[in-house]
């Protein structure tokens, strides 16, 4: 491909240049490419969305100006598709920065997208999106985190606008269900810094009610906006008192609901919430009431019939067979102590016999009574002749009495003395 290449009309008499179908989509090819080589913003509305199963997002930027529209066809790689922090749908402005690119074979124009974010209203969104990551890395949307509300509270705080609908809705709810204390804290609840004011009057009810109601009608993005907020968000996470929330309706979520120890999807379904039911409460008391009675009258007649058993077993003709009866049984016991103590005594005697046999079998007396003697030298027993010297003194016990001796010499044949 030449840079030279031109395409204007050949001058008369010169000869015309012509160019081939590949030359011509090349030369756009660089030139476009070339343009758009650092990256561009370019802001449009998305049409014709479609997320591949691949992960990949084609799509089309429109704008319409007059009477016509203008069209950018787009792609976003998955790689770049999975960071952004929200779904791309049809008719969302947006701004989307990327290169251009030139399929030469088609002869197609496109951007070739490599971050999407939303434009206008979508700004907040995104804003909002950031404001979430924050918070949560504070661990302000931690479940273990959030406090019990309790069931019977005497002063419920509310903080809302002093003319809103929600106000209304909650007084007459609480007032329907269980007549206690409201204490009004107004706050703005709508339009650029009411956080401020909704953070002010939270702090003057905190520890001042039982629990706090923060709450405000529907409306749209624009209008709760400003319950994203993370000094809100932060000043409900840092409450002592327990906050429910009920920011617009049902299908609408802000961060300070996350932060709330509680979030009802209207005003009015938070008003019932916090409360009991007094028809609900009566109701229940008088079943308690009928479970009592009927447990009382069972508990009365069982006692009922264990005296009527007492009564019958006091009867003289009945007491007295009972009294023979367990006297009966006190003899047969008593005999049969008796017989067991006496077999004790006669196993023990016997015991004590056969000992007192052993012990006199083993009475060295015994044998001096069948005429033999022991013989002792200095209070030792002598038993043999070879411990004896001459002029030792012994003495000699018989069976009735004891000598003493003095040996005179020895004998190795016959005894010694």
């Amino acid at each position: 491909m030449q840079s030279t290449l031109r395409f204007d009309t050949a001058p008369a008499g010169d000869v015309m240049q012509v160019c081939s179908v590949s030359e011509v989509t090349g030369f756009v090819k660089k030139t476009i490419e070339g343009a758009g080589a650092s990256g561009v913003w370019v802001e449009g509305e998305i049409t014709n969305f479609k997320h591949h199963s691949s992960g990949h997002f084609y799509f089309s930027l429109s704008e319409a100006k007059g009477n016509k529209t203008f069209t950018l066809r787009c792609k976003m790689w998955r790689s770049s598709a999975r960071e952004v922090p929200f779904e791309p749908e049809n008719g969302m402005k947006v701004l989307a920065f990327g290169t251009f690119s030139f399929y030469e074979p088609f002869g197609e124009f496109s951007l070739t997208i490599s971050d999407l974010r939303p434009a206008g209203k979508g700004e907040k969104h995104l804003l909002v999106l950031q404001w979430k990551e924050t918070l949560e890395r504070e661990g302000l949307f931690f479940p273990s985190r959030k406090k019990q509300i309790p069931s019977f509270p005497r002063r419920i705080g509310v903080v809302t606008s002093p003319t809103g609908a929600a106000r209304r809705d909650i007084e007459q709810v609480i007032a329907r269900r269980f007549p206690v204390e409201i204490v009004l804290s107004p706050a703005p609840v709508q339009g650029d810094g009411a956080h401020t004011g909704i953070v002010a009057a939270l702090q003057k009810l905190d520890g001042a009610v039982d629990v706090i109601i923060l709450g405000r009608g529907g409306g749209s993005f624009e209008d709760l906006f400003e319950f994203n907020h993370p000094d809100l968000v932060r000043a409900v996470a840092a409450c002592k008192t327990p906050v429910i929330t009920a920011v617009g309706h049902e299908t609408d979520t802000t961060l300070v609901d996350f932060a709330a120890d509680l979030r009802a999807p209207t005003p009015s379904a938070a008003a019932e919430l916090v409360v009991p039911d007094r028809e609900e409460l009566i109701l229940d008391l008088r079943r308690q009431h009928q479970m009592m009675r009927r447990g009382l009258s069972r508990r009365l007649d069982d006692e009922l019939g264990l005296l009527e058993d007492i009564r019958l077993r006091l009867q003289p003709r009945r007491l007295l067979r009972r009294m023979s009866d367990e006297h009966v049984s006190l003899a047969d016991i008593s005999e049969r102590l008796k017989r067991a103590v006496q077999t004790g005594i006669e196993r023990r005697r016997l015991a004590l016999e056969k000992a007192a046999a052993e012990l006199q079998a083993q009475n060295p007396a015994l044998p001096l009574e069948q005429g033999f003697a022991m013989i002792r030298r200095d209070g030792v027993v002598v038993t043999s002749q070879r411990v004896l010297a001459k002029s030792d003194h012994i003495q000699i016990t018989f069976a009735d009495g004891s000598v003493d001796a003095i040996v005179t010499g020895e004998d190795t044949d016959e005894e010694k003395l």
